[in-house]
């Protein structure tokens, strides 16, 4: 019996990777792969699993979906396009959850039948819609804008819908106003004590986590926390799903956001793909060939009354034709969390399995229509607007957008920020060249991004976190550590990802120089070698042989006292015997605010100031009667214990 169903789980997979691979050569999502292989392993088919046995493991692919979206959810970006988010956003969710409703009860559907209808049509694919219009490189333009803040909200609406559907599980008949009150403010409270727990708790967890260096450590911890935290919402009577959520968002504010989400995203798209697998189970294929008629009269009005209720509200907001057009035709469709709400509706006894056949069914064909109303929608803005696409397709071309892109090839990528790395960072600051560093040490990322440093964390070994620091924009990548297991991992690693950028590697010599250029290094740099030519070409120096502006540019930070080579952000690696510099943030009520620099006793503390961070702005050692503020930082240099006690009188005194 184990054996068989060992076999059965296999053959579901190949039918999996088969269904993915023609699919996807047709330009459609992966999700409807998974929906045929459902329908092929399910009852309709071969009959191997039922929807429920696939139910608690495809349940977890929701919660690590929700939780994903958490770690995208950003406060400060929905408060940037909170006019759209929240305006545009919010009358597309309500009216078109109003309309469906209504035309629902009008179809002789119950009250709790009709609003679970209606929530599920009114959301969009966030994953087809975001993929398309970045791959047609319209993110930037005025409907792809507006399509991206219709999805924010429509994400978070997703929210109150996992709140809302235990409620209408509840038995009652009629939704009372008290009792969604209750719910949502249960809601609220449960948030409010996980915002509490989070703020303190989870960046210290993974701080402690993270310095142990254990990638598999790492990972264990964020899908641990992820689903207790979903244990912990479905315990009080919510959604797991929820919980995920709210753990996300809390973490997604945090330095480990790119880690946890390329941590998690292989679970997540593997249960993921379980989830609409299960989904493809319900489809009854008996079902689907009585009512055929119905399904595409549903898909019809379905994606006509999305798009021109966005239609609508957009010319109301004063927005051109062809914008209206294009966004109304871009959210059309039915999305991945329309899924969610249906599935989670068929296990609370909501609806039946008549009629979720027919909504998965109306789903699963407005999502294969996606791609092709997306890639479309402009031209067809275009002949409704009574002009043909030749007309007007070479203005379009606008020559900035290419200015822009050749900027962008300026980055350079450091990989590595220790001392090596930092003093290559010092040095890009100084002739403000653009670059971005990525480090595994919690403390030092840490410390550097207080003092303002474009540092982050992630293990540059994971595909998902180097496409995060924009790789492929990267005209220069340099490898500062000489980890040789690491160097054969990332090596071939980089040069896939950017195969046009030049690759510097550092190495302590010149024993594994050819194996690393044919790996793919654009250049060697082995320490031996090249502390022998410094030294050689500071004796020249001094003999008086001209240098090139290089030689004469180290000459000169020589000449200043290393200016850029002392000090160091020392990470957990600290050696008590030497300096490092150190950030000191002071909030208001600290000692030191009000006092001017002179007024500090930095003779009996022993330690060096060596710049002031105010507003985004950088002061290197600014003058004694420079008056402190309350949001100052202070870079600070000296032995670990002097800086320690520094810091306790500069906050208390």
């Amino acid at each position: 019996m184990e054996h068989s169903f060992l076999i059965q789980v296999l053959m579901m997979l190949v039918i999996a990777i088969i269904s993915i691979a023609i699919l996807r050569r047709a330009g459609l999502p992966a999700i409807l792969a998974y929906l045929l292989t459902g329908v092929i392993s399910g009852p309709s088919g071969f009959n191997w699993f039922s929807q429920q046995q696939m139910h608690s493991v495809a349940e977890l692919g929701v919660v690590l979906l929700m939780f994903s979206l958490g770690l995208e959810f950003s406060l400060p970006r929905l408060w940037a396009m909170r006019r759209t988010v929240f305006g545009l956003g919010s009358a597309q969710v309500v009216i078109t959850a109003a309309l469906a409703t209504c035309i629902a009860l009008l179809s002789s559907l119950t009250i709790v039948e009709s609003v679970v209808v209606g929530s599920a049509i009114a959301l969009s694919s966030t994953a087809i819609v975001l993929k398309l219009l970045n791959e047609q490189g319209w993110l930037r333009r005025r409907h792809g804008e507006l399509s991206v803040s219709v999805l924010l909200f429509q994400d978070l609406a997703v929210v109150p819908l996992l709140i809302l559907l235990p409620l209408l599980a509840s038995g009652e008949d009629v939704l009372s106003f008290k009792s969604v009150a209750w719910a949502m403010a249960e809601g609220g409270l449960i948030f409010a004590a996980l915002m509490a727990f989070g703020k303190w708790g989870l960046p210290r967890m993974f701080d402690e986590v993270a310095r142990s260096r254990s990638n598999e450590l790492f990972m264990l911890s964020t899908l641990v926390v992820a689903l207790l935290t979903g244990a912990l919402t479905q315990w009080l009577g919510l959604s797991m799903a929820l919980g995920a959520f709210l753990a996300g968002m809390l973490l997604g504010e945090s330095q480990y956001k790119g880690q946890l989400e390329a941590d998690i995203r292989p679970f997540r798209d593997l249960l993921m793909g379980l989830f609409f697998i299960s989904i493809g189970m319900l489809l009854d294929f008996s079902l689907v060939v009585d009512y055929w008629g119905e399904i595409l009269i549903l898909l019809f009005a379905v994606i006509l009354g999305k798009a021109w209720v966005i239609f609508a509200l957009l010319r109301f907001a004063r927005e051109s034709f062809r914008t209206s057009i294009s966004t109304a035709l871009t959210l059309a469709q039915v999305g991945e969390f329309s899924f969610v709400v249906l599935a989670l509706a068929v296990n609370y006894h909501l609806l039946d399995i008549v009629l979720s056949t027919k909504l998965v069914m109306v789903a699963v064909l407005s999502m294969a229509l996606a791609p092709w109303l997306v890639r479309h929608s402009v031209d067809i803005a275009r002949v409704m607007q009574g002009v043909r696409p030749k007309e007007i397709e070479a203005p379009l071309i606008v020559p900035s957008i290419e200015h822009d892109e050749d900027h962008e090839k300026d980055l350079v990528l450091i990989l590595g920020y220790g001392r090596v790395g930092q003093t290559i960072a010092r040095f890009m600051k100084t002739e403000a060249v653009p670059f971005l560093v990525l480090d595994l040490d919690p403390t030092r990322v840490s410390e550097a991004r207080k003092a303002g440093e474009p540092v982050y964390f992630g293990d540059v070994c994971k595909r998902s976190i180097l496409k995060q620091a924009r790789i492929k924009e990267a005209k220069l990548i340099v490898l500062t550590f000489s980890d040789s297991r690491i160097l054969e991992e990332v090596l071939p690693l980089c040069r896939y990802l950017a195969p046009d950028a030049k690759i510097l590697v550092r190495t302590r010599d010149d024993s594994n120089l050819e194996e690393l250029e044919a790996a793919g290094a654009s250049q060697v740099i082995p320490e031996s070698l090249e502390g022998s030519l410094m030294l050689v070409s500071q004796v020249l120096y001094q003999c008086g042989v001209p240098l090139t502006r290089i030689l004469k540019r180290l000459e000169f930070e020589r000449r200043n006292h290393y200016q850029y080579l002392h000090g160091f952000f020392s990470g957990s690696e600290t050696d008590i015997t030497l300096e490092h510099l150190h950030a000191v943030a002071l909030p208001k009520g600290a000692h030191a605010v009000g006092l001017t620099l002179g007024e500090i006793p930095w003779g009996k503390l022993r330690v060096e100031l060596r710049a002031v961070r105010r507003c985004g702005a950088e002061i290197e050692k600014p003058e004694m009667d420079w008056k402190i503020r309350s949001a100052d930082t202070l870079i600070l240099l000296g032995k670990p214990r002097r800086i320690e006690k520094a810091e306790h009188y500069l906050l208390q005194g």
